[in-house]
């Protein structure tokens, strides 16, 4: 059974392992350097729908179809299926999956979703309350703007510090297996809000949330950044890259070239117009269900640290003038027996 490190860390005694998944982006996303180690891209932003709410609900679609094509478990043996994304009441999660007949739990962690409902599959397993979990999420630039900054038709000016919602989604089915990459510990993060109010600066709200989990995990564990092969950050972009590693530095904790930010992968900064880099719940779910697990799968990588972050912020607060609250949690993945 599981059990508890530390104050915030939890150490699976299974050791669950990703048995299957799948990245499906589009025609942005397929044109950077990550573009061929996806599984599946479209040419339409629309993929063939009348709404980009509904294409956004076909790249979940797709990519939980293919994550479980590729693990050789039948769909009627998924017993729990953890599931969220960007938009009100996780309308894309709902309309994309319903016709999946899984049992559904519906998550709401931001751009921290995709290691949210990895950590709960692999609790769950490890539990032995479900022998194998679907974890899930998506994104889409068009759907994301216009829901939570100006429609497309508005022509606003982006900033520097404004990062590019990727069209994208990522999906792993979690079970046991041996041979394939485990899950080991994960640490759920606490909720942190320095008082950024930018909207277009998600990196600045949410570096500080991610400088408190990996700490955390490291006081934790008793290890230190140069035990693992890499930390990859989900979305901080090239603002939030650079204070994490300055509140770290504050803290005594020095993080070298294992440092890696989904958002700073996945498009090519000098020849795509994305300014600080990408974001969105897909942004970190394409990165690890391609490039990340396939290098994992082959034993490139070993011990990496998975950490997704999410500003918790909506239409209503953002309108009201709130602050931007943030939360990032940690996945410990490990590769398989060779």
């Amino acid at each position: 059974m599981a059990k508890r490190i530390g104050k915030y860390t939890i150490e699976m005694e299974k050791k669950p392992a990703i048995r299957g998944y799948a990245a499906v982006c589009g025609k942005k996303e397929a044109q950077g350097p990550l573009g061929k180690a996806f599984d599946k891209t479209f040419e339409d932003t629309t993929l063939g729908e009348a709404s980009w709410e509904k294409a956004e609900s076909k790249l979940q679609s797709k990519a939980v179809n293919l994550a479980i094509e590729k693990s050789g478990v039948a769909q009627g043996k998924i017993d729990f299926i953890f599931a969220g994304d960007l938009l009100n009441q996780c309308i894309s999660s709902t309309f994309g999956l319903k016709s999946l007949n899984i049992p559904f739990l519906g998550q709401y962690g931001a751009c921290s979703t995709m290691a949210q409902t990895l950590a709960l599959s692999a609790i769950m397993v490890d539990s032995g309350a479900a022998n194998n979990c679907i974890a899930v999420t998506s994104s889409h630039f068009c759907s994301a703007e216009r829901q939570f900054r100006f429609p497309l038709e508005y022509g606003g000016q982006r900033t520097p510090t404004a990062q590019w919602t990727v069209t994208g989604s990522g999906a792993v089915v979690v079970g046991e297996n041996a041979q394939s990459p485990q899950i080991s510990k994960v640490t759920v993060g606490r909720i942190v809000d320095l008082g950024v109010k930018d909207a277009n600066n998600m990196g600045a709200a949410m570096a500080p949330a991610a400088a408190a989990t990996l700490k955390d995990f490291l006081d934790d564990t008793g290890t230190v950044p140069g035990d693992y092969d890499l930390i990859l950050t989900g979305d901080l972009g090239e603002v939030g890259s650079k204070l994490l590693k300055e509140l770290l530095t504050r803290e005594g904790i020095e993080l070298k070239d294992n440092h890696k930010d989904c958002g700073l992968m996945i498009y090519d900064q000098n020849d795509q117009d994305v300014h600080a880099g990408g974001s969105g719940c897909g942004c970190s779910a394409v990165v690890l269900c391609s490039d990340i697990l396939n290098k994992m799968k082959n034993h490139e990588l070993n011990n990496v640290l998975f950490m997704a972050t999410g500003a918790l912020m909506s239409p209503t607060s953002t309108q009201q003038g709130e602050t931007i609250p943030a939360v990032a949690h940690l996945v410990n993945i490990t590769s398989g027996t060779k």
